[in-house]
């Protein structure tokens, strides 16, 4: 039986986890459970699975967690902050954290699960981004280990048969929807609005997530996790828009065979694979009917319209803490683009230009977390030099 930790659990990776764990009592215990400000859906959750410890932002909402669950008979320890988060993750029984957080903050409690030996269920994009190489250094000696999450990388690894490292595999193709703006004209995107950045066709996600698929942001992300996964060079990761995401990625082999993971949209099956060790047992997801859908496009991604992806590549590039400087900038500049600060094009102009003016230097534990702040005040300093010119 697995004992997990489940961080961001009152999000979409973390809801659809816990049904998950619902669905098979036998196989999977929810030991502790992290959420930021959804106060309201963690006690319910508190009341469901009777987890030993929560985590919340800070103390006001653990305060109102303590009031909510005062009338639970075996109510859990609550505890906040960047230390409860870490608390939640090192709770002694966990063999297995679930990181469905969303941003940087996720790259702290995946080093510490991994230093404590524990299997990490990585739907955190960001700490692959960021620490990539410290974290294959740390799965290196088998110790701990990291089963991706995300759609794409789950996709891959179900190909592989759980063989990240398959001496056969010659090429990775990820698949994108292509976002709400696929098929807008590049003359539109200054006039783009929140709204329609959040209106995604095939997925529904968390906003800055949406984002960050509307900018294909996220597919440069999934490069960077995808060549710390499975050890290609970045020349070897592919990308293709495949607008109704049946298809959630391929792999090629040296013999010139491809194979492929194939389901509706949903996040179910690689959630449930990760959490039950690769059984294949049933779930809710609705069977494909191939007849039905009787076709699946392709199409290379319009580059102009859509650079984050090669910016993602030139961060690997550069190497040391070059990603971790392209996330971080990127974060900020989503959240003023949701705060209505900037327009959509800024976004990718802000992490360019924060991505130029880095000095790289060796990607240790404290350098990617000043590199990340750095990253964070540049774009802030870069908008208000704007203004004022302006």
């Amino acid at each position: 039986m697995k004992s997990v930790a489940i961080l961001g659990s009152t999000g979409s990776i973390g809801t659809q986890s816990l049904e998950v764990a619902a669905r098979y009592p036998d196989r999977i215990r929810v030991v502790s459970l992290a959420a930021s400000t959804s106060v309201g859906l963690l006690a319910k959750q508190c009341a469901r699975f009777h987890p030993e410890i929560v985590s919340v932002r800070g103390p006001d909402e653990a305060r109102k967690l303590a009031d909510l669950l005062s009338g639970e008979t075996a109510a859990p320890e609550i505890v906040y902050g960047s230390d409860g988060l870490l608390a939640v993750t090192e709770h002694p029984g966990i063999t297995s954290v679930v990181n469905g957080l969303v941003g940087s903050v996720g790259l702290t409690p995946t080093l510490a699960a991994l230093r404590n030996g524990l299997e990490v269920l990585l739907a955190n994009k960001e700490s692959l981004v960021m620490a990539g190489d410290l974290i294959k250094k740390l799965v290196a000696d088998g110790s701990c280990s990291i089963i991706p999450v995300d759609s794409e990388h789950s996709a891959i690894y179900q190909c592989l048969n759980g063989n990240v490292a398959s001496p056969g595999l010659s090429r990775i193709i990820l698949t994108a929807s292509g976002g709400p703006f696929r098929d807008r004209h590049i003359a539109d995107f200054d006039s783009l609005t929140v709204e329609e950045a959040l209106s995604h066709p095939t997925w529904k996600m968390g906003p800055k997530i949406t984002v960050d698929s509307a900018t294909l942001m996220n597919k440069g992300l999934e490069i960077i996790e995808a060549h710390h996964l499975f050890s290609l060079p970045p020349d070897r990761i592919d990308v293709v828009i495949h607008p109704s995401s049946i298809v959630h990625s391929f792999v090629e082999f040296s013999d010139g065979s491809l194979l492929a993971q194939l389901s509706h949209p949903t996040m179910e099956i690689p959630i449930q694979y990760a959490l039950l060790g690769g059984d294949r047992m049933p779930s809710t997801v609705k069977k494909l009917d191939l007849a039905e859908l009787g076709s699946l496009e392709f199409f290379p991604p319009d580059s102009r319209k859509f650079p984050a992806m090669e910016l993602a590549r030139e961060s690997l590039r550069m190497g040391g803490t070059a990603p971790a400087v392209l996330n971080g900038a990127n974060e900020k500049a989503v959240g003023l683009f949701l705060d209505r600060r900037i327009k959509f094009p800024m976004i990718t102009r802000l992490a360019e230009k924060a991505l130029s003016d880095h000095t790289v230097t060796e990607a240790t534990e404290s350098a990617i977390m000043e590199s990340d702040s750095w990253a964070r005040d540049f774009v802030e300093r870069s908008l208000e030099n704007h203004i004022t010119k302006a």
